[in-house]
């Protein structure tokens, strides 16, 4: 099977010369048959009369003579035949076998016919006829010795290279076809996707490059039609946490603007503001950070580090968190050494942990475990709090989503925080996932690669 569109080319090339040249040689030849023959037929038939007469005319010996030093030799070769098969020929064919003649054509030139041996059909090669000598009848045989004229072979030669070219041609515009359509329908395709139509089949069974490359375009259809749906559900949700706190702001900003207010009111109302503005710059500065993480650029500052030193300083820093509700730690660390970005790293347990102790009950606990391996560090973070349903599990670590909305108003936050820990993890090439029952709490289990990532 031929995958290769450059050998295709080729070999699409080589039999549209090879076909065109046969295809233009048989057509220039029937074209020319009856040129060709009549070509060499009448100069031998006319030469032959012409010998003929000689013979009629003069004595045998004189005759011998005369037609021995005639210059048309160079050209042709005669054989004169008795009734008994014994011939004397005239001029040679330069080492060529002179044409076999039977005794049955000597016999029909003997009776006076003309005979015109002709084995290809396209000139005649052979030509007898009967002449009279003073010793009696006998039969002529002329061949020719040369090529037909050559004004004629240039004519003939130039209309077969035309017809050659022309064959050629229109196979090559034909193969052509074949071999452009698939590039016409990726360009088509093209056009559609530039237009933002991402639904475009291209029906390309073809092997080899051109079935790679419609192959690997379908799959980069798909992607942008992905992309695309990310970007719209992106922006809808952008759209819409921004909306609330600055329909917030906006109230209560409104409300400040009242002339009986009181102080109590006011401070409240300020308060508000203050805490929707908060958010809305906790939200920037989120989407300024997954955007950095998620840049191709983006470099991970690599040092070796403690990772239970690092989780227990995380810990402690956000202790008025969890000491004012009461919730509890359990620690089973021990002491692991990591290359990794201790910064990023950092920010990974602290979404974490506070998600747990967010979700976590007054009174609960909160579970912090880590094994290692050979190469690999696995930390699990485990709270008692109200969970997770399996349908939101497939969707947390998506940024601005928030599971369980019902608690939205309760557990406040813009749903990016799993989904830096996400891009985070990814960057040290390794992986998070989620164990989780409503109403029985959450585990979050963490791997980690001991050594550094690579590029």
């Amino acid at each position: 099977m031929i995958r290769s569109l450059y050998t295709r080319v080729v070999l699409t090339f080589i039999i549209s010369v090879t076909a065109g040249t046969v295809i233009a040689y048989f057509v220039a030849t029937w074209a020319y048959k009856d040129q060709l023959n009549e070509n060499l037929k009448f100069p031998l038939l006319y030469f032959a009369q012409d010998v003929a007469r000689i013979y009629e005319a003069l004595p045998s010996a004189e005759a011998d003579a005369y037609v021995s030093g005639m210059q048309q030799l160079n050209s042709y070769h005669i054989r004169m035949f008795d009734e008994n098969g014994q011939y004397q020929s005239f001029g040679t064919l330069n080492g060529r076998t002179a044409a076999a003649v039977s005794k049955e054509q000597i016999h029909r030139v003997l009776n006076g016919e003309i005979v015109h041996v002709n084995p290809t059909g396209i000139s005649t090669t052979l030509l007898g006829l009967r002449l009279t000598t003073d010793s009696g009848a006998k039969a002529i045989f002329v061949e020719p010795r040369a090529f037909p004229s050559t004004s004629f072979v240039v004519k003939w030669l130039l209309n077969f290279s035309a017809l050659s070219l022309i064959t050629g041609s229109l196979i090559i515009v034909i193969a052509a076809v074949f071999l452009v359509r698939p590039i016409k329908k990726l360009t088509i395709a093209t056009r559609h996707i530039a237009d933002g139509n991402f639904n475009v089949k291209l029906n390309i069974k073809q092997k080899g490059e051109l079935g790679t490359l419609a192959r690997s375009f379908e799959e980069m259809m798909y992607d942008l039609q992905q992309l695309e749906h990310m970007r719209r559900e992106f922006v809808a949700n952008v759209s819409h946490e921004v909306q609330s706190p600055l329909t917030s702001i906006s109230g209560y900003a409104l409300a400040l603007k009242q002339v009986d207010i009181s102080a109590a009111d006011r401070s409240r109302y300020l308060d508000i503001i203050i805490a929707e503005a908060n958010r809305m710059s906790k939200m920037s500065a989120s989407l300024l950070k997954l955007s950095l993480l998620e840049s191709p650029s983006q470099q991970l500052q690599l040092v070796t580090l403690s990772l239970d030193e690092q989780i227990r300083r995380v810990i402690v820093a956000i202790q008025p968190q969890w000491s004012a509700r009461n919730i509890r730690f359990e620690l089973n660390l021990k002491a692991i050494k990591l290359t990794a970005d201790h910064d990023q790293l950092n920010q990974v347990w602290t979404n974490i942990i506070g998600n747990s102790i967010k979700f976590s009950m007054d009174g609960g606990v909160i579970a912090v475990s880590m094994k290692q391996d050979i190469k690999n560090v696995v930390i699990r973070i485990a709270d008692k709090g109200i969970g997770i349903t399996q349908e939101d599990q497939k969707r947390i670590f998506e940024r601005f989503f928030k599971a369980d909305r019902s608690h939205s108003r309760k557990y406040s936050g813009s749903g990016m925080g799993l989904a830096i820990v996400k891009q985070i993890v990814s960057l040290h090439q390794g992986d998070i996932r989620v164990e989780s029952e409503p109403g029985q709490g959450t585990a979050f289990i963490i791997t980690l690669p001991i050594a550094a990532p690579h590029d």
